[in-house]
């Protein structure tokens, strides 16, 4: 593995942190307190986890700004849609199955989906 591939999937990962610390206070104020649907709730902290997610990673992580914003944010969020349905499949699957706590099997699908999104992101978005 290249030291570009391996500061790259670094800062892919811190990046994700933040993505996912905003996906879950997202996620719960919109379960816990507005009461919504938990997986109309865990689209909700997903689709803020992804803005959060591009910017910084077009700006920091790949540092791709040759392409234009619109077509790296289109694919960015193509992935991101992609992701979400592979995420709300795998929740429900796993909170149908498992009946372990929501929060605890969301982050287990957020490690799953977060090696989807860097390997494609990395080849389609920001190549």
């Amino acid at each position: 593995m290249s030291i570009l591939f391996g500061a790259r999937l670094l800062k892919y990962g811190l990046v994700g942190l933040t993505g996912m610390g905003l996906d879950f206070s997202v996620t719960w104020l919109c379960k816990e307190k507005l009461q919504f649907n938990k997986y109309l709730s865990n689209s909700f902290g997903f689709c803020a986890a992804v803005i959060n997610n591009f910017l910084l990673n077009r700006y920091w992580t790949f540092a791709g700004t040759a392409h234009p914003f619109t077509e790296q944010l289109v694919k960015f969020v193509l992935v991101a849609i992609t992701g979400l349905l592979i995420n709300n499949i795998i929740l429900y699957l796993l909170v149908k199955n498992l009946r372990r706590n929501f929060y605890f099997l969301k982050l287990i699908v957020i490690g799953l989906v977060f090696s989807w999104n860097y390997i494609v992101n990395f080849i389609f978005t920001f190549n």
